[in-house]
């Protein structure tokens, strides 16, 4: 941002500034992603434990490294226990993605700079993504930087180059921190690049120093915790990377036809108001490939063209034939976008469009943004958080979801502690486990201030279980959403044998 400020262009790090910042702590914590990641960041504030996440004080939650835990803990503790504070890595990472867009223009295609920067900031899915709390955002901004690093060192020129790689590999290093090993695909596109281009243009970007870098920042925490929780390498490798791309285990539109319906919508939608720019470099793309495939001699003139091409095209590529599909996937892709877009726009003479133009859709993106934080909905952790306050006097410690969704949100807007469980005992994953306890479990802990809620279809058969185990459950009011918020009590009297 200090660089666009210097630059004589600030109104374009003005407009980031407010696209990233304005109302962005209007709207409360939704469930379910912002309320998972806000909770285990607000376990490490509570515990003091930065190095095992856990989802409560009982059960651990291994699904991605810890860097996204990290930025939201330390920004709550600086700026309290508030839907802005836990926002706030994600916009910052936005505002770095801006930044380092116009720097990759500035290399890559000098005189787009502040077309590149402004593309990314208005397109649709960056500015969406920048207001949720996701490991998206932070994997875009370290995949970026890793990138930008990388064509610093092979297209600046410079003889000081060293830097450079250092940089990009400590940029794949939180990547690797971020998401594990799918933070290193664009390593896939830079040798891809190298490779392609003629012998005496290609640029070495393995170095024992460079991976010394990436080891000594990536790998100490996934050691520690690996040699203290046995097992925990097979499931990071097993379930958490191989699963997910060789499966549809996680239900994330797995079926062939899978990635045209997720990553089109995405493409055309994400990329509003500049769809248009998108669809005139992807009709000159099929072309410009094949000069590309033909000529080897002529790839070292376009290579700038031909990295962007691959930066997008090889990623996009590997998510369409992994079997687990979501937008935010294709999100680190829209950098290299905006800025093959900026090229192409520049190349055909097209300027930024006027004043008024882009004023109108910065107030459109502002106030859908506002709009959205007054939308009621099930998903809103504030609203659950507001009807358990008005049916309990006192303190509520705990709130226990059976064989429900759990409002992880609960944990910044209520303060308690969240868990989920089933109704009656199963077997149970040694890590990340679909339930955190059965109800009998939960019942023999004797905590005090607990809320417990379920589904309201299932409470007859809820209740009896209930008192199969000698307790009492007594509703609290009214149902709320299809669900039943209730205490439970023990039943004078010696408790009969737990049944099976």
């Amino acid at each position: 941002m200090l660089r666009l400020l210097r630059s004589g262009r600030s109104w374009v790090a003005v407009l980031a500034l407010v696209l990233a910042l304005g109302f962005l702590g209007t709207r409360d914590i939704w469930d379910p992603d912002e309320g998972r990641y806000t909770n285990v960041a607000l376990n490490m504030l509570d515990s003091g434990d930065w190095l095992d996440p856990h989802r409560n004080h009982e059960v651990d939650h291994w699904t991605k490294p810890p860097l996204t835990y990290w930025a939201v803990a330390s920004s709550v503790a600086v700026f309290g226990r508030n839907p802005w504070a836990a926002r706030l890595p994600a916009a910052l990472a936005y505002l770095l993605t801006v930044w380092l867009t116009w720097r990759i223009a500035q290399r890559l295609a000098p005189g787009s700079e502040a077309q590149a920067a402004v593309i990314y900031a208005t397109m649709l899915l960056p500015f969406g993504a920048s207001q949720v709390i996701t490991t998206d955002f932070i994997l875009t901004a370290s995949e970026t930087l890793a990138v930008w690093a990388f064509i610093e060192a092979r297209f600046g020129g410079s003889r000081r180059w060293q830097p450079w790689l250092a940089l990009m590999w400590a940029g794949f290093a939180l990547a690797f921190m971020t998401k594990g090993p799918p933070g290193l695909l664009p390593l896939l596109v830079l040798f891809a690049f190298n490779a392609l281009m003629p012998r005496q243009a290609r640029f070495r970007t393995v170095h024992w120093w460079g991976l010394l870098v990436f080891v000594l920042l990536a790998f100490p925490w996934y050691v520690a915790v690996i040699l203290d929780n046995p097992g925990l390498f097979g499931h990071l490798v097993g379930d958490e990377v191989v699963s997910r791309v060789a499966t549809d285990e996680f239900g994330r539109h797995g079926q062939w036809y899978g990635w045209l319906e997720v990553y089109l919508p995405t493409l055309l939608v994400g990329t509003l108001p500049w769809t248009v720019s998108l669809a005139r470099w992807l009709r000159a793309l099929p072309a410009s490939l094949l000069r590309w495939w033909r000529d080897r001699a002529g790839r070292e003139a376009n290579a700038a063209d031909l990295l962007l091409a691959l930066w997008v095209l090889l990623p996009l590529l590997v998510f369409c034939l992994a079997r687990s599909r979501l937008p935010l996937y294709l999100l680190p892709l829209f950098a290299p976008l905006a800025v093959a877009m900026a090229a192409q726009r520049l190349h055909a003479g097209q300027a930024l469009p006027r004043w008024p133009w882009l004023l109108g859709w910065t107030v459109a993106l502002l106030a859908l943004k506002f709009t959205t934080s007054l939308l009621p909905s099930s998903s809103n952790a504030a609203e659950w958080a507001g009807q358990i306050r008005a049916r309990v006097d006192g303190p509520v410690a705990e709130v226990v979801f059976i064989e429900d969704m759990p409002h992880y949100g609960l944990h910044l807007h209520l303060g308690a502690q969240v868990e989920k469980i089933s109704l009656l005992p199963g077997p149970r994953a040694a890590f990340d486990p679909v339930n955190d306890g059965d109800l009998a479990q939960e019942l023999a802990e004797r905590e005090r201030d607990v809320i417990w809620i379920c589904k309201q279809t299932r409470w007859p058969e809820l209740r009896d279980r209930i008192a199969a185990l000698h307790y009492r459950a007594i509703p609290l009011g009214a149902p709320y959403r299809g669900r039943i918020l209730f205490h439970i009590e023990p039943l004078p009297g010696p408790a009969p044998p737990l049944p099976h």
